[in-house]
């Protein structure tokens, strides 16, 4: 009988992409354990938060990928409204507008507009798959740009990254022409000073900082320099779990969220960050090929994407945390403290084995 429970439950999970995700999960709890100061509710609340992650994980692998094509528009359209009444109605915290407070939770509805953008993008393109046109490629950029604004006006320059680096996935994935492509970097390039006028002080100085940390050593530098230490001081083999002199003795900032990643390189070395980016490698890879295997245009781009997009936040992260990007808050996905990004990347991967699963024919309509 628990055999048969234990079948019954596993239906839809693909094991082999299950096992790299846990894995990761698991040096993740480790390194938060380490990055908290040995706090062991944050690391309890982050298990509450995988578990809740895990069982929406087992939901979504439980519904059929049409039903993600038939909710497409009207789970982006309620996202849209949502990010408007961010803009009316929405929280102030630390100098930025995100949240909505709904009376029993506070939401973050950028965090929805990550799944909600993709899985519209994919339902418009799949629909028009046979009768494609230059036209239809303007409408689908449309799907990405106009939340990218919202949320980058909150200001939240990270998410808005993630989002957009999400919608041009799904065009290149579509067969987006190179010109176009090309044509497009150009006129974003020549857009630079018009973009530069517009950023917000904090966001101009973390670029001028990327430059030279040392203008700033104590304010705006600070977390590049720290970071940049810490990596350093982890050598080939690290300084060992728990060990980590910046990580331990709060030099560095952040450390349980953007910056974790410095306290595991300063604890594991070089040796360390290669097997995690290992591990993030075969995560990738088996999304690639799930991608690669399935039988329609829409489950084909809503696949491939997500196992794009979740490089995008790990290149972003590690960039970030190396000093070759601005510091824009994205945080290492399943190693980092966060519920929503938590649960969304979780559900994400739910969407991916969904897709695996379910590997009949579904219509385009």
């Amino acid at each position: 009988m628990l055999e048969r429970l234990f079948l019954r439950l596993q239906k839809n999970i693909d094991s082999v992409l299950m096992v790299f995700i846990s894995s990761a999960l698991v040096v993740g709890l480790f390194t938060l354990y380490s990055a908290s100061g040995r706090n062991i509710i944050l690391v309890l609340n982050q298990l509450f938060y995988i578990g809740l992650g895990f069982i929406l994980l087992w939901v979504t692998a439980k519904i059929h990928p049409k039903y993600f094509q038939k909710l497409a528009l009207p789970i982006y359209i309620v996202g849209l409204l949502l990010l408007f009444g961010v803009m009316f109605f929405g929280q102030s915290s630390h100098g930025a507008k995100r949240w909505l407070n709904l009376g029993l939770f506070k939401m973050q509805p950028s965090e929805i507009m990550r799944i909600a953008v993709p899985i519209a993008m994919a339902w418009y393109l799949s629909k028009r798959e046979n009768k494609r046109h230059a036209i239809d490629y303007v409408i689908a950029s449309l799907f990405f740009i106009l939340p990218v604004i919202l949320i980058i006006n909150q200001p939240d320059l990270g998410t808005g990254l993630l989002i957009a680096a999400s919608g041009f996935y799904i065009l290149f994935l579509a067969g987006l022409n190179w010109k176009f492509i090309v044509g497009g970097g150009i006129g974003l390039f020549s857009l630079a000073p018009f973009i530069w006028t517009h950023l917000h002080d904090y966001q101009k100085n973390r670029v001028l900082i990327l430059l030279d940390p040392s203008q700033d050593p104590l304010g705006s530098g600070y977390h590049t320099i720290q970071s940049s230490i810490a990596m350093g001081s982890g050598g080939l083999i690290g300084k060992g779990w728990l060990n980590g002199t910046q990580g331990q003795l709060d030099f560095l900032p952040e450390r349980t969220t953007d910056f974790i990643f410095a306290v595991f390189s300063e604890e594991f070395g070089l040796l360390g960050n290669l097997l995690l980016l290992g591990l993030y490698g075969l995560i990738i890879g088996r999304s690639l090929m799930i991608a690669s295997q399935a039988k329609n245009t829409f489950t084909r781009l809503l696949a491939a994407n997500i196992g794009l997009t979740f490089f995008t936040y790990i290149f972003i992260n590690i960039a970030m945390v190396s000093g070759i990007m601005p510091v824009v808050g994205v945080p290492l996905p399943l190693i980092s403290f966060g519920g929503t990004s938590m649960t969304i990347i979780l559900i994400s991967f739910g969407i991916l084995m969904s897709v695996h699963s379910h590997k009949e024919l579904v219509g385009s309509s």
